[in-house]
């Protein structure tokens, strides 16, 4: 199974693959969309919109792990980047995938074991449990690997409780 990792944002989208192979998971491709932070909004969601609809196609995922916003202090900025999220969870279920969200601290917590986990310590677990053949540019690219390992860590655990009760 292919799993489809995305930390949504406006000016840039990361995006992680996984494929799990039972109980293992193994790196398969990671990037950034960007967009020109001169174009107005609607263009940026095309842009992200048509990236992530070509990543798909190209991976074929069966699940999406999507960031959940975090409530800025900015009201604008919230509402901005769930418009990011939303054209992210709109190419995910044309592409015929589940769609899964988890909050970032949800995410940090099964990746670092910590919920409150800096940038650099996602960066390097990501790192140690995926071994990304390159170095990211980006955190964004990293964050979305995170999410996407953060879902394999949790559909493995629901699959295991699922099995108990049967």
């Amino acid at each position: 199974m292919i799993i489809f990792g995305i930390d949504p944002g406006t000016a840039i989208t990361g995006y992680g693959v996984i494929r799990v192979n039972n109980n293992s998971v193994s790196w398969v491709a990671s990037g950034t969309i960007r967009t020109d932070s001169r174009s107005a909004l609607p263009e940026k969601l095309m842009v992200i919109y048509d990236g992530l609809v070509d990543k798909m196609r190209e991976f074929a995922p069966g699940r999406v792990s999507v960031e959940q916003a975090f409530y800025a202090k900015n009201v604008h900025t919230t509402l901005i980047l769930g418009h990011a999220r939303g054209v992210a969870m709109l190419a995910a279920r044309k592409a015929c995938a589940e769609v899964v969200e988890y909050s970032p601290r949800e995410i940090k917590k099964s990746v670092v074991g910590n919920g409150n986990a800096a940038k650099e310590q996602v960066e390097y677990m990501v790192q140690a449990m995926l071994a990304v053949p390159s170095k990211h540019a980006h955190a964004d690219a990293y964050d979305a690997l995170a999410a996407a390992l953060c879902d394999f860590q949790n559909y493995k655990y629901t699959a295991t409780l699922a099995g108990l009760k049967r």
